[in-house]
This record gives C-alpha cells, structure tokens and sequence, in this order.
C-alpha cells in the first residue's frame, strides 16, 4: 500500500481462527512492524483496543502508539505519511485525522 518500506501487519484473531485478538500475535505484529522509528497500532473494536492497551502497557520503550482512529482510512492515511519519511507524531496524526474524511 505503501511501498516496501512501510510494514503492515495484521493482527486480527484468535489463535484458533475465531474472533477475537491475541495477545501473542499483536505483540509479534509490533515487533514485525518495527523498524526502528516506531509503529503505530489502530483496533477496530472495544476488545482488540483492550488487549492492544495490555500488551502496550507491558512495553516500555514508548515509541509504539495505539492510535484513536478509524481503521482502514487511518492505515491508508498513516501509510502514506510514513512512507514519505513522516516523524511518528505526524503519521499518527494523520491517522487520527482521517476520522474526519469526507467520502462523497
């Protein structure tokens, strides 16, 4: 989406392929993201941004961010700016912005 520089990783499900979010694999999709600038964390859900909120509070580097935005405009938005060199506050920024994107 936004070039090979830009890692996306999904981090939806249960270990069994049932809904929910896992701890494990949001935290492997976090580590997977990170190349060193930081990584921004959207949820969909009330119980995926729980879980996201206990893995982050684990963690103690502060360059990972669970972000308030809506999920498929704030990952296009977020891409975007983080694919041309954006700092990490900007990218979320962007992210948190697109909440307000007109469609039509």
């Amino acid at each position: 989406m936004a070039g090979p520089d830009v890692r996306l990783e999904p981090a939806g499900g249960a270990p069994d392929g049932g809904l929910g979010t896992d701890e494990d694999l949001v935290q492997r999709a976090i580590v997977s993201a990170d190349q060193g600038d930081g990584v921004i964390v959207l949820g969909d859900l009330g119980s995926a941004i729980l879980t996201v909120r206990h893995v982050l509070g684990r963690r103690r580097n502060g360059h990972v961010r669970l972000v308030d935005a809506p999920l498929v405009e704030g990952t296009v938005a977020a891409a975007v700016m983080a694919s041309a060199g954006c700092p990490l506050d900007e990218v979320a920024q962007a992210a948190e912005d697109a909440r307000g994107a007109g469609k039509l």
